[in-house]
């Protein structure tokens, strides 16, 4: 195929225009904007229904849900977590004068290992905050017995695992709560927004209560909360996005599925697998470059995918561990993540959206099978 528009690494999957307009019909002339409105309440309704879950608590963003869930819970101390993910990941726990601890990750699907938490917890460690990175649900009856056995809470960020099911069950029916991005990159887009997962109705009064600025009533403040909450445009435009949402999931596995095929027999290159039993929502494709049987490094790879216009991009490089606001704490000594620095040299995530097509995928695939077009 001939080279022509740019593609990148993702692309959101944006609903009918024309159905779209319809809700905003709507918003202007109940001309509510905000603060719990109409489409708020059907939204939170039916994602609830969609997800599988008791209770949930949409906002304005993921990092705003990871923040406002930490305060939820009264997590102070240290929380273990892992360097190989998006700084939103640790910048919560930094926003909420929580000492993050970083653990190495298990090579076979980057997920923090649980042999590691163990070893680092100590006398200030108050909970464990995993991230199921690409979706590929971490070990979750491992760190269940964990939090248990020392009193720890649990807190999941789920922000690559919308739609994802273990054994047929939510995956963000684990742990204390589990935190979704409905950022405009993200399987499930509201343009910008989050939500918290928890399991009981008390909590779910407490997270309202708190992404509200702690209003509990027109005269009444009962903590010091944060303005968290999603606007009624935001809602509308997810309750379209779930109509179409499995379709994309189901365009996506396609997609995976057809690079695996096309790069399968490429020396050097790995792809991840499916996880038995795991229904997979698809939120990247990562592959990892063995530069000393592949021939080149990641990064020259990654810059010969941009010599065709192809954007791919290297999550998660470089470690947020490597950031100079966590690089002097002591648990983000190289040696200590050694796992983690590996795979943040080999990954590259390839372009994986909807509307990809399969010549584009094949495109890519060529140019990674043969280092040219």
């Amino acid at each position: 195929m001939e080279e022509s528009k740019p593609i990148y690494v993702t692309q959101p999957a944006l609903p009918p225009l024309e159905e779209f307009t319809e809700y905003l019909k709507q918003i202007w002339e109940n001309k509510i904007l905000t603060n719990n409105g109409p489409f708020h309440r059907q939204f939170e309704k039916e994602l609830a229904e969609y997800l599988g879950v008791n209770y949930l608590s949409v906002l304005s963003n993921g990092t705003l849900a990871l923040i406002t869930a930490l305060q939820a819970l009264r997590i102070t101390g240290e929380v273990i977590t892992t360097p190989f993910s998006f700084v939103a990941t640790t910048h919560s726990l930094w926003w909420n004068n929580i000492k993050p601890v970083f653990a190495d990750i298990e090579p076979d699907f980057f997920n923090l290992d649980p042999d590691k938490v163990e070893a680092a917890i100590t006398p200030q460690t108050t909970a464990i905050m995993p991230v199921h990175v690409y979706g590929n649900p971490c070990n979750l009856e491992r760190f269940q017995q964990i939090a248990d056995t020392y009193g720890l809470k649990l807190i999941y960020d789920a922000a690559h695992a919308f739609g994802v099911k273990v054994d047929g069950q939510s995956l963000l029916n684990f742990g204390d709560l589990s935190i979704l991005s409905f950022h405009a990159t993200k399987v499930f887009n509201t343009i910008e927004g989050g939500a918290i997962i928890c399991h009981d109705e008390k909590m779910k009064q407490r997270i309202d209560y708190l992404k509200n600025f702690g209003f509990a009533g027109e005269t009444t403040v009962i903590a010091p909360g944060i303005n968290a909450k999603m606007n009624e445009l935001q809602a509308a435009y997810g309750l379209l996005q779930l109509k179409y949402v499995d379709d994309n999931i189901a365009k996506r596995k396609a997609i995976a599925d057809s690079y695996r095929v096309q790069l399968k027999n490429v020396a050097g290159i790995r792809c991840l697998s499916d996880i038995e039993d795991v229904h997979h929502a698809y939120s990247y494709f990562p592959v990892l470059v063995d530069s000393g049987i592949y021939g080149k490094t990641r990064d020259e790879l990654y810059e010969e995918l941009k010599k065709h216009n192809i954007f791919g991009r290297r999550y998660f490089y470089p470690l947020i561990s490597q950031f100079p606001t966590y690089r002097g704490l002591p648990s983000s000594k190289p040696e200590n993540l050694v796992v983690a620095e590996e795979v943040a040299d080999k990954v590259i995530c390839l372009p994986i959206y909807p509307t990809l097509s399969n010549d584009e995928i094949i495109f890519i695939s060529e140019i990674i099978k043969n280092g040219k077009c």
